[in-house]
């Protein structure tokens, strides 16, 4: 699931774990994923920052591409919980869409569709909390949530 489920932007930690991660592109029709995870301090892309973490994950057609700081998605429905404890935050949240799209360069990430995200994340930088859908990040990443149509920017 870690290889699949794209962020939604990248603070100035991910952007260095990330510069140079080499392009690729993934669709799957059907799909269905579970992982757990422990990485850090090891020199490739998405693994110098510590964090572990679990999730699961299902749906029916998803498509997306990445490269260094950049990434784009298209999910039709789905649903997937996820925790995850890294250098800046821990958290859990459980979500179901019916689908949607969305991009990030760098800090800035946008997502337009309709989900229904429920959980909680926080740090010492940064909190966010969603009830179905709808929601607040607040601290290094200030964003907006309205019943899964989000805008974001992680500002370090």
């Amino acid at each position: 699931m870690s290889k699949k489920r794209l962020s939604d932007g990248q603070s100035f930690l991910d952007m260095i774990n990330n510069f140079d991660r080499p392009a690729e592109a993934f669709a799957d029709a059907l799909y269905a994923d579970t992982d757990t995870y422990a990485d850090g301090f090891e020199n490739e892309p998405g693994k110098r920052i510590p964090k572990a973490g679990a999730g699961a994950e299902a749906g029916v057609g998803r498509a997306g591409a990445r490269w260094s700081i950049f990434q784009a998605e298209a999910r039709g429905p789905n649903a997937s919980a996820n925790a995850e404890a890294n250098l800046a935050e821990a958290g859990a949240m459980a979500r179901a869409e019916v689908g949607s799209a969305s991009a990030s360069a760098g800090p800035l990430g946008v997502k337009v569709g309709l989900g229904v995200d429920t959980g909680v994340k926080i740090g010492p930088t940064k909190i966010e909390a969603k009830f179905l859908g709808t929601g607040l990040t607040l601290g290094s990443t200030m964003g907006v949530s309205l019943f899964g149509n989000e805008l974001k920017i992680k500002l370090w």
